[in-house]
Order: C-alpha cells, then structure tokens, then sequence
C-alpha cells in the first residue's frame, strides 16, 4: 500500500488496518511525518512537533496490536493538540511571548490524560492566536498559519493550527478549544469536522480563566472520527466541579439514526443585522435539506 494514503485515512480506517495487520502505527506516524515536513513552514500548523516521543508512543503501540491488545478506542492514532491546553514536558505558550517556554510543566490536562489512556499518539502542539482570542490564526510568536486548501486564505481561529494539520493530513484527529466559533470556524475554513461541546461534557483542568465560555472538543475529517474523539474526550471529572457526571447515550451508536423528528431551531442572523445574501442561501438550503430528512425545523 503506498504509504502516502495513510495520512488521510480516517481514524476508524486506520483501527481496521492495525486490526487486520494491513499497516502499523509506525507505518502511519512515518507517513504522517512525511507529510509535515512537505507541509511545513509553508502551512505553519505547529508550534512544536515530538518526533522522538510520538515514535515511542507508536513502537508500544505497533506491540499491542501485534499481540492483539490494543489499550483503547484510538490506539496508534495520530492527534494534535491546541497550544492552549497543558500537555505534560512541552510549553503551553498560548500564542504569546508573555509566557516563559522554560516550564516545567509538569501536568497532562484531563483530555490528553484521557487520549494518552486510549493510545493516541500525540504528535504536537498546534498553532494559536494569542490567547486564542482571535477569529484568525496570526501571533507575533509564529506568524501566520495558512490554508492547507490554498496558502492565500486563512484558516480562521482560534483552533486555525489544529484544523490546518488535520485538514493537510499531518494529524488524523487534534484538539480544539471554542468560545465563539474557534472550533466551527476553522472547520469550515478548512473543510473539516468541528464543534463546540455543551458545556460541562469535556472536563477542563487545569482551571482556566475562560472556563466557563471555552469548551474543548474534537477536529476531524469524518463525523465518526469526530463523535470517536469526543467519546473518549468526554466525562466527568471530579478535578472540575463542572463537568457532568450523569451518563449520557453513547454517540457513535447513534451515528447511523439520521435525524428524523429531532427538533432543529435555526436562526437565519442570530441577530446580526447585515448577513451577505450567500450565507442566506445556505442557511435557506440546509433548513430544507434537514426538513426533507425528517427533522423538524423552526426559527428561534
């Protein structure tokens, strides 16, 4: 198999082949490299990239599946993750030069102790305006991240780094954060999968002054591969007193239930008063495209 399609195989194809022994997390992490350095400065999706932990990661990965006891649901899968969330021995720089890269930092926010458990091969971190408080992905510490689609255009932001490496093929999932569309708007600059959690279904720590209006969730280029990281990424956690501890029905199982009398409020502005007459016409479009699936639409 030429390994330059590895890079863009889902993460639910790549557990396949790992299981039928068709490729290796090696494999995949030597291809998702070569696409790095083929994408990098150019894109500029990285603060930093761990080669030499991401491989070590992938060689204990690669034994498991050989034994057949792979550790979780995203054994071997390569992630990114925001540079707004701690990962243990790499700076969080937040997009700034206010902030010493010296650290220790010594911590693993509760979502990546919760992909390191599942087998997720942590590559790096991705780019950030500063302090993720931008609707572009621009900072005087790394400059301007691009559009994998074409290098004149924008990625959007905040999460514009996260959506740009899995958009390129240079991480199969990565983690976002979003307070006003810093997930969903990068994913529709980049043509992928994104969105905002509900508050409370993604734990946060360690504790951030943002807490209460910026949620983590997954970036994807499929849905499933979405609804896959978000499943491992959600669930209580007693470190933050607002996260949710009742159980909630299992979303993978209901990816195939299309959306049939589910109730969808749409507003056509949410009250901005000049929308452009396109995006008019796809909200318009998709009111009818999920009317004619069964769901019942209103305005709100």
């Amino acid at each position: 198999m030429p390994t330059s399609t590895l890079p863009f195989k889902s993460a639910a194809q790549l557990i396949r082949g790992y299981k039928a022994h068709r490729f290796t997390p090696l494999d995949v992490l030597a291809a998702v490299f070569a696409r790095v350095d083929e994408c990098e400065p150019q894109v500029n999706a990285w603060q930093l990239v761990d080669r030499r932990r991401a491989r070590r990661v992938a060689q204990a990965s690669t034994r498991r599946w050989a034994d057949g006891h792979p550790c979780g649901l995203l054994d071997g899968v390569p992630v990114a993750i925001k540079d707004v969330t701690e990962t243990r021995g790499w700076p969080t720089l937040n997009g700034s030069l206010a902030i010493d890269p010296k650290g220790p930092w010594p911590v693993d926010a509760i979502v990546v102790e919760r992909l390191k458990a599942h087998g997720a091969v942590i590559l790096g971190k991705t780019q950030t305006p500063e302090f993720a408080w931008r609707g572009i992905t621009e900072s005087t510490l790394h400059g301007v991240t691009r559009n994998p689609w074409n290098l004149d255009w924008t990625t959007g932001g905040s999460s514009g780094g996260a959506a740009a490496a899995v958009a390129a093929g240079m991480a199969t999932l990565a983690t976002g954060t979003d307070s006003g569309g810093s997930i969903r708007g990068p994913a529709s600059f980049c043509s992928v999968v994104g969105f905002k959690p509900s508050f409370g279904r993604v734990p946060v720590w360690p504790a951030s002054p943002l807490m209460m209006m910026e949620h983590c969730g997954p970036l994807a280029r499929t849905v499933q591969d979405a609804a896959l990281a978000f499943t491992v990424m959600a669930g209580g956690d007693s470190r933050d007193g607002y996260a949710i501890q009742a159980l909630f029905p299992d979303v993978l199982s209901g990816l195939g239930k299309g959306v049939r009398g589910l109730k969808i409020g749409i507003s056509p502005d949410l009250g901005v008063p000049r929308i452009d007459d396109e995006v008019r016409r796809v909200i318009a479009t998709s009111r009818k495209i999920f009317t004619g699936l069964g769901a019942r639409v209103f305005a709100v």
